[in-house]
C-alpha cells in the first residue's frame, strides 16, 4: 500500500491574509509546497491530504487541483475549533487553533493507512521523502513511528533565532527525547541555544533536529484523541495552549507504547522564518534546478 503525504496548510491563510499571495519561489512560480508534493510523488507517496481552514477550501482547490489531477490523488481535511473536541464546552475567548497534532487528529476519517506528515511552507529536500517513503512501506508499525533528523546547522537562519526541536537518539537510532529550544543562532561561528536566563549552550552542527517531517502509523489516530482530551481537561481554558506533534511523540515514549525512528537526513531543509530569508529560498531552489534535481516547471 502507497503512503499518504498529510499538509499542514491550516495556518496559511493568516500568515498570508490571502492565498494569491503564496510566495512563488521556483523558476515557473512553484511554492514550496509544490516542491514538496512533486518528491513525495517521486518517492512512491500514493495521496495527499491537506490540511486546511474551511473558509478557504475553494480557493486552495484551485491552486492545486489543476496541477495534481491524474497525478496523485487529493483530500481535503478542515482543522474546525470543535472537531473532536468530545464535546468539550470550548471557551468564548479562544481564537487560536488547538495545534499540530489537533490537526492530524482532523485527518483521522481520511487516512487508513502509514502516512507523513509535513509543514506546508517548509522545504524538505528529496532525501528525505525518499527516506521516510521507504520507512513507511516497511517499518511503520502502531509499536513504530519516525522522525526525520536534520543536521541543525543546515537549518539555521542567518537572520535571526530559530525555534528547533532537538532530538536525543539512543544507540540504535531511536528518540529518547525531543527538547524544544526556541532560541537557537549562530555566535562567533558556533550554534548556541539561549535559556530564559540569558545563559547559553553550544550545540555541535551536526545534532539532529526535527523539523516537523513525523511518520505515522494509524493507531496514532486513537492515541492522539485520548491525549486531546486529557490536554483538554489540563489547559483547555487557556486560551494560547496548543496541542503539538512532539508532545504526542514524547507521551508514546513516556508510556512505553512505542519508539520513534529518527531517520538522519543530508538534505538541507530550508524555510521562510524571516522575510529576509526568502531571497535565499528562491536562489537555493534556482541552483537545484541549475544542478537537474527539479525541472524548471514542475507540473509541465
Amino acid at each position: 500500500m502507497q503512503p499518504t503525504l498529510l499538509i499542514l496548510a491550516a495556518g496559511m491563510a493568516s500568515r498570508y491574509g490571502s492565498l494569491k499571495q503564496i510566495q512563488a519561489f521556483g523558476p515557473s512560480g512553484e511554492t514550496i509546497i509544490d516542491y514538496s508534493i512533486y518528491d513525495a510523488i517521486r518517492a512512491g507517496f500514493g495521496k495527499i491530504v491537506f490540511i486546511i481552514r474551511e473558509n478557504f477550501a475553494t480557493e486552495f482547490k484551485e491552486i492545486f487541483e489543476p496541477k495534481l489531477k491524474g497525478r496523485v490523488a487529493t483530500d481535503y481535511v478542515f482543522q474546525n475549533m470543535d472537531s473532536f473536541t468530545s464535546g468539550y464546552q470550548i471557551p468564548a475567548d479562544r481564537t487560536k487553533p488547538w495545534g499540530t497534532a489537533h490537526a492530524i487528529l482532523c485527518a483521522k476519517d481520511a487516512i487508513n493507512e502509514p502516512f507523513a506528515v509535513i509543514n506546508a511552507d517548509d522545504f524538505y529536500g528529496a532525501d528525505a521523502f525518499v527516506k521516510m517513503a521507504a520507512f513507511l512501506k516497511g517499518d511503520a508499525k502502531a509499536d513504530i513511528y519516525s522522525v526525520v533528523g536534520y543536521e541543525l546547522g543546515k537549518t539555521v537562519s542567518e537572520h535571526g533565532s530559530v525555534s528547533r526541536g532537538v532530538c536525543a537518539v539512543d544507540g540504535a537510532g531511536f528518540l529518547s527525547a525531543i527538547n524544544e529550544r526556541t532560541k537557537i543562532y549562530t555566535d562567533n561561528g558556533q550554534i548556541v541555544y539561549e535559556e530564559a536566563d540569558g545563559s547559553k549552550h553550544p550545540l555541535g552542527a551536526d545534532t539532529p533536529v526535527s523539523m516537523n517531517f513525523w511518520g505515522f502509523h494509524p493507531s496514532v489516530f486513537d492515541m492522539s484523541q485520548s491525549l486531546f482530551n486529557e490536554f483538554l481537561e489540563k489547559n483547555g481554558t487557556n486560551p494560547k495552549s496548543e496541542f503539538f506533534i512532539p508532545i504526542v511523540a514524547d507521551e508514546f515514549i513516556r508510556r512505553g507504547i512505542g519508539k520513534v525512528k529518527v531517520l538522519p537526513t543530508t538534505a538541507k531543509w530550508f524555510g521562510v522564518t524571516y522575510k529576509e530569508d526568502a531571497p535565499g529560498v528562491q536562489a537555493s531552489l534556482s541552483e537545484l534546478v541549475k544542478n537537474g534535481a527539479y525541472p524548471d516547471n514542475l507540473w509541465k
